[in-house]
């Protein structure tokens, strides 16, 4: 039931679109599945080897290559390249708002989708791209304990920023805006669900 709200929620949200003026486009998949039938959302820990946001916690995704007809081919092929979960596996609800990365100037295209609840899905890290996959509730980022600030050097001074724990993970930045809108959208599901 819960699934069906969140469907209902995200098809009747009008994301806001940017214009792409000197950004580079990407795809990122906000990925709920089932453990134990329990709600959670996919977050992969970025290696040092990556060009862009090296350590950075992010949603499954990437940058859009010529051969990606839209951004949300661009989120699922980059799903699969990264976490192993291919396209046909996933029911896309909807999108969130774009958003754009401060200091490398991307402009991404949010799209929330679940891997069915009969389907048992193997995930593989991408070993360059990928240092650790983790699986939060959905239940505890709606939670108050979920809340904590991180804090980021910006133009030489420090900025302290809302943020998501999870164990020893912080999530921030513009993962944590995508974060927020969600669960913003979908809270009222939740606490009816």
């Amino acid at each position: 039931m819960f699934r069906h709200q969140i469907r209902e929620a995200l098809t009747s949200f009008r994301p806001n679109e940017l214009s792409n003026v000197n950004r580079r486009e990407s795809g990122v998949l906000l990925l709920m599945h089932q453990i134990a039938g329990v709600e959670h959302l996919v977050f992969q820990h970025r290696t040092e080897r990556v060009r862009y946001h090296k350590g950075q916690i992010s949603f499954p995704g990437g940058a859009r290559d010529t051969e990606d007809g839209t951004l949300l081919e661009t989120a699922l092929r980059e799903t699969k390249e990264e976490i192993g979960v291919s396209g046909d596996l996933i029911e896309i609800y909807g999108r969130l708002d774009d958003t754009v990365t401060g200091g490398t100037n991307y402009l991404i295209r949010p799209f929330v989708g679940v891997i069915s609840s009969d389907v048992r899905v193997e995930f593989v890290e991408a070993e360059r791209e990928v240092r650790e996959l983790f699986h939060v509730p959905v239940a505890h980022l709606l939670s108050e304990e979920a809340r904590a600030w991180k804090a980021v050097e910006q133009d030489g001074s420090i900025e302290i920023t809302p943020a998501y724990a999870y164990g020893a993970h912080i999530i921030w930045g513009a993962t944590a805006r995508m974060l927020s809108q969600f669960l913003e959208l979908i809270e009222p599901a939740a606490r009816h669900g």
